[in-house]
């Protein structure tokens, strides 16, 4: 078995729309983590993609393989990680299992996503067959799923709508301090409150956009790292679980069993528990699923966490600094490439590169959720020592 796992370096491409098609971003995001890191082609012994529909969206498949000859990795061994909007965090555990396993000494991972040459109806619908077939034939949505729960959490736990507001606020607010996020535009709670109803009582301001983007990590063990880097992090922490595919069938829809479950088994590897992490970043594909997966994860009691909202904790000078990056509300949601894009933003706070949203950090947690909580995969990253 190989040493504790480092991450080296990261990148992320700008998110929004973007001309440039899936191959082409993840190139981009690709080699821009090889160069951060000074590490060469030939180095790489494997090649993961976290990717969801490129097939769905464009027409493409094989991405793995064209990506290994564009970026000259031939003849690493490439795969496709596909765990629908969760993808990336899969391929975060991929990619620590093949170096944990002794397989590869130096592993990319690159995760990206093409969506916005579609339309939002065809893109809903490739987003909603995640969904259970006995749910999407009655028309059932992802967004319908988070108005519902949404309407639950607020009335059984006496929450103020403003409290989903201040969500959109804060992530929008963060994300203006981010280069690459696709939103930098500052809203107020007002503003959330009056936009559009989508899924009441969720509105427009409570939604991530549709986005085209890649980000990339590279991993390897410690002891490698120290050849090529003072300032990496350790992935000490990572676990995955499933939940219900039937999302009605849960006991309880305000409580993320597979985000308790994962948390917990990160928690586990890496000897910590809630109250160590610094930073975190969250899966808000939903204003609402922030204050879930908060409580999931051990951060606030089962129906408080609307209150640390309401307080600020939450905020970048908080206690506990959630969604540095904008989140996928501010930075956009790219599908394959958000769960690899959340463990950059926790990369860059740990090393002290985050600029303008830089938090005092040596632990950070990234919750990168599949579906509406069917599958999800938690990491935990800490600061050299």
């Amino acid at each position: 078995m190989s040493d504790s796992v480092a991450v080296l370096g990261g990148s992320m491409t700008k998110f929004g729309q973007r001309d440039a098609w899936i191959c082409e971003l993840l190139a981009e995001a690709g080699s821009a983590c090889l160069a951060d890191t000074g590490v060469s082609p030939d180095a790489v012994d494997h090649l993961y993609v976290s990717n969801m529909a490129s097939g769905e969206f464009e027409g493409q498949t094989g991405v793995m393989n064209a990506l290994a000859h564009d970026l000259g990795l031939v003849p690493a061994y490439s795969q496709r990680v596909d765990q629908t909007s969760a993808s990336g965090g899969a391929g975060i555990y991929a990619a620590w299992q093949s170096i944990k396993s002794g397989a590869s000494d130096m592993t990319l991972l690159v995760g990206g996503e093409k969506m916005t040459h579609r339309s939002t109806a065809e893109s809903t619908d490739v987003i909603a067959s995640i969904t259970h077939p006995a749910e999407y034939k009655h028309g059932v949505t992802l967004p319908s799923f988070a108005g519902l729960t949404a309407r639950l959490y607020l009335e059984q736990f006496d929450a103020p709508r403003e409290s989903l507001a201040e969500v959109a606020v804060k992530n929008h607010e963060n994300g203006v301090r981010n280069e690459n996020a696709q939103f930098r535009t500052e809203i107020t709670v007002e503003e959330a409150l009056d936009s559009p109803i989508v899924a009441d009582p969720l509105r427009l301001y409570d939604f991530c956009p549709v986005t085209d983007g890649s980000a990339a990590l590279l991993f390897c063990p410690v002891a490698v790292a120290e050849e090529y880097a003072d300032d990496y992090v350790v992935l000490s922490g990572v676990g995955g679980a499933t939940d219900t595919h039937v999302v009605h069938e849960r006991d309880d829809p305000t409580t993320m069993n597979a985000v308790v479950d994962s948390s917990d088994r990160a928690f586990e590897m890496a000897g910590l528990e809630p109250d160590d992490i610094d930073v975190a970043e969250l899966h808000d594909m939903f204003t609402i699923l922030e204050f879930l997966q908060m409580e999931a994860v051990g951060f606030a009691e089962q129906g408080r966490a609307w209150e640390q909202a309401m307080d600020g904790r939450t905020r970048l000078d908080g206690d506990l600094p959630i969604n540095p990056s904008g989140g996928l509300k501010s930075k956009g949601h790219p599908l394959g490439a958000s769960g690899v894009a959340q463990g950059y933003e926790i990369y860059e706070q740990l090393v002290g590169e985050a600029g303008d949203r830089q938090v005092s950090a040596d632990a950070g947690l990234a919750c990168n959720v599949g579906g509406f909580g069917n599958c999800v995969t938690t990491a935990i990253m800490e600061a050299r020592q």
